[in-house]
């Protein structure tokens, strides 16, 4: 680099997994002497982590890059993440990048930055076969005081026949749980005060001989400083009753669980290859209600699969409406390459995907509402995140947003009880308790 500072700037598309590694991206070039600005300014080098998960997450892609090179023409573009891994040659042909670095080279980049090259081809680093990545690179998210996102593991070894993540990031891995209490009191020296663990498949996490998500839970629940955790996501499959039990007993493990279901048809989830069946999914629902009567508990929902008929999406929606749930998070089925579901018959049109996808937000709204009149005129523990216009928000342990008028600032990044008041336009109103 010449004598002036140079300026980085971060953009990231998709998961929390992605948020952390770009976290931790940005941090090397700080320490490189880059200084990091807002992506909406005018850099040197724009860095885009990518997603690849959604038709939607490729197309938000090249809207990034065209906005970096409108923003400052002269800057260097590299694309990095799980889009570089599946589509380089994609990436090259249809955007003005200048590096393309996948899964094995993306905590590399610093390394292969040329300002001073004249060179107008872009320059495409290529993986190895995904088959042959090794390890899992440690990282975590900073710069939201409130929450930070530790991935302690990447890959996946189900073969879902709709999905990429495989194909992107490989096998599973997972981080040796020292390291993972080491960041996880770095994280609470900067006073952050809750914890999300993230993965592609968090609940596959096992290390060395034997040790398992269960025992990292045991181990991160004592790490003085950090009053919160939440699990991301986890599998039903490996959603075990010692977890559910350790969960409802633990000292910072918070009572949230975001338990994927895709479709609540067996033919469907067989189709899907997915790893359990209805009665499986309404157990574990169930088990968690047993023991944590006010958990907040998340569904991910995919609409219009091939072969999902209308008898199959009633069976999906007669589930989720019959299910002790607060939320969905409803996704439209998209075509990837290199899928099975891709060359599957009894193709969804894409009229009845969005009708379907509709009536799912629709039954969303109607659960999330039910959970919070439930849990009105009790006492509930909230962390206070930001403030507009002398109103307060943030999230219960059970993972509802809660808005406060009037209070302090000072309040913020704590976590102070508070009773829940009403409802108001869907908002959950709270006062602090005295």
């Amino acid at each position: 680099m010449n004598s002036r500072t140079k300026k980085v700037a971060f953009h990231t598309l998709g998961c929390k997994l992605n948020y952390a590694e770009t976290s931790t991206i940005s941090r090397q070039f700080e320490a490189a002497g880059y200084e990091k600005i807002d992506f909406s300014q005018t850099a040197d080098l724009y860095v885009i982590n990518t997603c690849s998960v959604t038709e939607n997450a490729d197309r938000e892609f090249r809207k990034i890059v065209n906005k970096a090179k409108r923003l400052s023409p002269d800057s260097k573009v590299a694309v990095i993440g799980c889009y570089a891994q599946l589509r380089p040659e994609n990436i090259v042909a249809t955007s003005k990048v200048d590096v393309v670095l996948g899964m094995k080279e993306k905590f590399n980049l610093l390394q292969h930055l040329d300002f001073d090259s004249t060179i107008e081809t872009p320059l495409i680093i290529q993986d190895a076969e995904i088959d042959e990545l090794h390890g899992c690179t440690p990282s975590y998210s900073v710069g939201d005081r409130t929450r930070s996102f530790l991935k302690i593991q990447d890959g996946c070894d189900y073969p879902c026949t709709y999905c990429t993540i495989p194909l992107a990031r490989g096998k599973s891995r997972s981080i040796d749980p020292e390291i993972l209490v080491d960041q996880a009191q770095e994280i609470a020296e900067r006073g952050v005060k809750e914890i999300v663990l993230t993965g592609v498949n968090v609940g596959d996490y096992r290390f060395g001989s034997g040790l398992t998500l269960i025992d990292l839970l045991k181990r991160l629940d004592v790490v003085e400083g950090i009053d919160r955790i939440r699990i991301s996501s986890i599998e039903p499959n490996l959603l075990t009753d010692e977890i559910i039990d350790f969960v409802s007993k633990s000292k910072s493990i918070l009572p949230h669980f975001h338990i994927p279901l895709q479709a609540g048809s067996d033919k469907i989830l067989s189709l899907m290859k997915r790893r359990y069946g209805v009665e499986l999914y309404k157990d574990r629902i169930a088990a968690v209600r047993s023991v944590m009567p006010d958990a907040g508990i998340g569904v991910d929902v995919i609409v219009g699969f091939p072969g999902e008929s209308e008898v199959e999406f009633q069976e999906t929606y007669d589930l989720i409406e019959s299910l002790d749930i607060s939320y969905l998070h409803v996704f439209t089925y998209s075509e990837r390459p290199n899928t099975d579901a891709i060359n599957m018959s009894g193709k969804v049109g894409m009229r009845d995907r969005k009708t379907r996808n509709k009536r799912l937000t629709q039954l969303s709204e109607r659960k999330n509402q039910s959970f919070a009149l439930r849990q009105l005129n009790q006492s509930k523990q909230v962390l206070l995140e930001s403030s507009h216009d002398g109103v307060l928000t943030g999230m219960t342990e059970n993972y509802l947003k809660v808005h406060i008028a009037n209070p302090s600032e000072t309040l913020l990044n704590s976590i102070v009880a508070v009773e829940l008041t009403g409802l108001q336009n869907s908002k959950v109103l709270a006062s602090i308790s005295i």
